[in-house]
């Protein structure tokens, strides 16, 4: 493969260009945005190549990149619970341990089955896939459950009437904001093949390994990944709702009109 420069680079960026431009024409507003996630992902994936050079040559590979997916969790953590916007029981403790529990499955089925040799790189690529997967999906369903118990706060009231414990109200109402959640995980796998080639299965065609072990490695991960994915979304749907009643069997502040920020 030849080595790519920046001039590569840049002519990527024609599309994010004609974007920007045709946004900045219609009046869209969303121009700053495109641009400093461009921007953005220029600035960390810099940053990370610089570092992953110096843990990779390190006599201490394996531990500094063990710390590095420790940080993965930590980082998308906080970034879930950043995007809910607001302190809800459990919830950073539940999303740690589901993204790190996740991850751990992930890291245990890939070279528990030899599927790749365990070394720093691929210890970082498993774990990166994971956790990429889980924040994207946790923070949609923290986003459909938040909006759910806000605009459904009467109905909780009125179950809560009713005689309706936290577990029944969580059985009544986290179906609606995980089935909404789950759409995107599922369209991309249901498609997979047909209108689209996933990343590892490229990446190893091009490698040149053969294309029946391709899938059966692109199976595995695409496999983890939906997983990661769905089980992210019901946890985090399932927290929230449950937050949404108090001990004393009330609609939490949070879901009421006058509290809304």
């Amino acid at each position: 493969m030849h080595t790519l420069g920046w001039p590569a680079v840049l002519a990527s960026l024609s599309l994010v260009g004609l974007v920007v431009a045709l946004a900045w024409w219609l009046r869209l507003g969303i121009e700053r945005e495109i641009v400093l996630a461009a921007a953005r992902a220029a600035a960390q994936l810099l940053a990370v190549g610089i570092v992953f050079t110096a843990i990779f040559g390190s006599s201490s590979a394996m531990l500094w990149a063990a710390l590095w997916v420790t940080g993965m969790v930590i980082v998308a953590t906080v970034v879930v619970r950043r995007r809910v916007g607001m302190p809800l029981p459990h919830l950073t403790a539940v999303t740690a341990s589901t993204v790190a529990g996740a991850t751990a499955v992930s890291l245990a089925v890939t070279f528990g089955f030899g599927v790749i040799d365990l070394d720093a790189v691929s210890l970082v690529v498993v774990g990166g896939i994971t956790v990429g997967n889980a924040v994207p999906s946790a923070v949609l369903g923290a986003k459909q459950a938040t909006v759910l118990c806000r605009d459904g706060w009467g109905q909780i009231e009125a179950l809560l009437a009713l005689g309706f414990g936290p577990g029944q109200i969580v059985r009544f109402m986290a179906p609606r904001a995980a089935r909404s959640a789950i759409v995107p995980q599922v369209e991309r796998t249901k498609v997979v093949g047909l209108i689209a080639l996933p990343g590892a299965m490229t990446g190893l065609l091009l490698a040149g390994v053969a294309p029946v072990d391709a899938v059966i490695i692109q199976l595995l991960v695409m496999y983890l990944v939906l997983g990661t994915a769905t089980l992210c979304i019901v946890v985090v749907v399932v927290t929230i709702v449950r937050a949404a009643v108090t001990v004393d069997l009330r609609a939490a502040d949070w879901v009421r009109p006058g509290a809304r920020t």
